[in-house]
């Protein structure tokens, strides 16, 4: 961030605002939470020009998020209960723009539903993924696994289980940065856009990270080996609604 630029806008529990006329509706279901500290220098190359590594006590991170995606929809229609709903991965990083705006920016995300994955890449130019994937429940632990087809790199995969815990009463400072995040940082027709979002409070659970082998973080232009991870959660999901993109204006990229 420059000097001139505000200070990066609070990270709050709740919503800051309303979404009255979404554009999509959905729900994220069954997440499971995995997340690495890495330095902000790692991963400011691979962030949309206009917006920056966002930290916490001078550490940013990479999360690894899989869940179910229920019912996507859009405006106010009904969601779709066959494409609208499938298993999805994310690798993901945290930033911020000029304008003091918190949110995420996705590397990767991979999706088991071809005809989702070809509107997401065409229509929004984000980085979906076509996968093999399925979401297991065995009593409380949950088994997530990944193989990506096309267009690649072919084959990297993912496969995590977690152990869900107790629930969280109250969520540390890293917990709500992590997930409290409100919107989303991508490049549109070569400009910087954020697209809000807004959901109930995250019920979230600790968790065991059970098992954990992947490359989808290597494939996403990080580091392949990051240790241990600074947090593992589970959430029985949200639902969803997101409004029209806003593009902060004067940042485009070269």
């Amino acid at each position: 961030m420059s000097a001139a630029s505000p200070l990066p806008e609070p990270i709050t529990a709740d919503p800051p605002g309303s979404v009255p006329n979404p554009l999509l509706t959905q729900s994220w279901l069954d997440l499971a939470f995995v997340h690495w500290a890495v330095s902000p220098e790692d991963v400011a190359p691979l962030l949309p020009a206009g917006a920056v590594p966002d930290t916490l006590d001078g550490a940013t991170y990479v999360g690894l998020v899989a869940f179910r995606m229920h019912r996507v929809g859009w405006f106010r229609l009904p969601g779709v209960p066959y494409l609208g709903s499938f298993p999805e991965t994310n690798v993901r990083l945290y930033s911020v723009d000029e304008h003091g705006r918190r949110g995420v920016v996705f590397r990767s995300l991979d999706a088991s539903r071809l005809v989702p994955v070809v509107m997401a890449r065409t229509g929004f130019r984000l980085p979906y993924l076509w996968s093999r994937m399925t979401v297991r429940t065995d009593g409380d632990v949950v088994t997530y696994t990944s193989s990506r087809r096309w267009p690649g790199p072919r084959g990297a995969h993912s496969r995590i289980a977690v152990r869900v815990g107790e629930r969280v009463e109250e969520a540390t400072e890293l917990e709500h940065f992590l997930t409290a995040r409100w919107g989303m940082h991508n490049t549109f027709l070569g400009r910087l856009t954020y697209l809000p979002n807004v959901h109930p409070r995250w019920p979230l659970h600790r968790a065991t990270l059970l098992r954990c082998e992947q490359d989808l973080v290597a494939a996403a232009g990080l580091p392949g080996d990051l240790g241990e991870p600074a947090s593992v959660l589970y959430s029985p999901g949200v639902p969803v609604r997101f409004s029209r993109p806003a593009r902060p204006a004067g940042i485009s990229t070269p």
